[in-house]
């Protein structure tokens, strides 16, 4: 009995299903019309969120630049909220110099590498075939950091410790600066030119390819060159780089290291630390903590636009009960019960929502996909926020179906059939 039921049930939702296509195909127009303002509504989600998961996606592999159990320490938070008091707060913190990095190597027993970065300036590099643009970047590195960064070599060596110690005129090119400075031949033992000064070229990394066309524009130089020609010994502020031995010890590391800084620092007890600890995943949890927000924000504009489309629809749901009342009429005398009949027009209501919402669907991911175009980064496709538009879209269909479905049941079958 219960398999015969269902049965029915299912036939009559699939003629429903058919009836509401066939009256959204005589009534083109008015259908067109009303589907706009669900279309405009799932188009504002859509299109925000496959945008905010492509740049989401890729900023998240940004984030995660860092090497394996590898955390940094800075002066400056890589993300901030505070407003200008807190960025006051920072601005009057001590700098990170070689010092502290040198005390760190000393006594962060926990650590298998300690490095430092610093970045010194944009301009232009050139060697005997081309002078680029002057958006290459110099880096001042250590050998450690390279490692803490995960940065391989393609060919040659790599900056070592007696480099750094005699702050010697050699550098290291990121691969895309490599192939287009020498694009006919090897890096290696040549020379370039940055800002004027001659280098001799020791190394060639292995190409980057996050943020899709990667982020190898630069030169890497020891980090003491950096500082002598551009100054900065005692104020400019360095990154350090640490790498733990392993997962375990992760947490021991950074507390280890956490502790060593702040008697270096003279941090007096109970007071908060003066500089800043960060790894890939404390800043991806920040990040996805701002985007939560702006996701939060724009589900609340489209969802006045659906209410907006769900008054629309049982509106046009309504003239479209007084035209058929005829109709309706007939089909209570030949036998049809009011379930028959509500379930008739929620069907259509429920139709008629979804077609716009696929068109919103569709016409989201080709719109939030432009960003993913333009980065030339990998798109993305949402299909959380895309069967959640599609329920939304069902849920207003029936919602402000329900009342024009309720009135069309309770005609009169005498009097539907006298209407004119």
């Amino acid at each position: 009995m219960k398999k015969r039921r269902s049965t029915l049930w299912f036939d009559e939702v699939r003629e429903s299903f058919v009836m509401a296509l066939s009256a959204l195909a005589a009534h083109k127009l008015r259908a067109t019309l009303t589907l706009l303002g669900v279309v405009v509504g799932v188009f504002s989600i859509i299109v925000t969120m496959t945008a905010m998961r492509v740049l989401q996606s890729n900023i998240e592999r940004e984030l995660s630049g860092l090497g394996a159990h590898t955390f940094t320490v800075d002066k400056w938070p890589t993300l901030s909220f505070e407003g200008p008091q807190g960025w006051e707060k920072f601005r009057r913190r001590q700098p990170l110099t070689l010092q502290h990095l040198r005390v760190l190597q000393e006594r962060a027993t926990l650590a298998t590498a300690v490095g430092a970065e610093a970045e010194f300036r944009q301009a232009e590099a050139a060697s005997r075939f081309v002078t680029t643009d002057p958006d290459v970047t110099l880096l001042g590195v250590t050998p450690e950091a390279l490692a803490c960064k995960g940065l391989d070599l393609a060919t040659g060596r790599s900056l070592q410790a007696a480099d750094v110690e005699a702050a010697r005129f050699v550098c290291l090119l990121g691969n895309k600066l490599a192939r287009k400075l020498f694009p006919r031949g090897h890096a290696v033992g040549q020379t370039i030119k940055f800002d004027g000064v001659t280098h001799v070229v020791v190394g060639v990394l292995e190409a980057s390819t996050r943020m899709g066309e990667g982020q190898d524009n630069f030169v890497a130089v020891p980090i003491t060159l950096g500082l002598n020609r551009y100054g900065g010994n005692t104020w400019r502020s360095l990154t350090l780089l640490v790498q733990a031995r392993n997962q375990a010890g992760y947490d021991d590391c950074v507390e280890q290291v956490r502790s060593v800084l702040r008697v270096a620092r003279k941090v007096p007890p109970g007071e908060p630390d003066d500089f800043e600890i960060s790894s890939n995943d404390s800043l991806i949890r920040q990040f996805r903590g701002l985007t939560f927000a702006a996701r939060v924000g724009v589900a609340v504009v489209s969802a006045i636009a659906l209410l907006a489309a769900g008054i629309g629809i049982m509106n046009i749901m309504l003239v479209s009960v007084t035209e058929r009342t005829r109709e309706i009429g007939i089909r209570r005398a030949i036998g049809a019960k009011k379930r028959n009949i509500m379930t008739q027009f929620i069907v259509e209501a429920v139709v008629l929502c979804e077609v716009g919402g696929a068109i919103g669907v569709l016409l989201g991911i080709l719109g939030g996909n432009v960003t993913a175009y333009l980065l030339k980064v990998q798109p993305a496709l949402p299909l959380d926020w895309i069967v959640i538009g599609l329920v939304i879209c069902s849920a207003v269909g029936i919602l402000f179906g329900t009342y024009p479905a309720y009135k069309a049941a309770q005609l009169d079958p005498i009097e539907s059939l006298r209407y004119e």
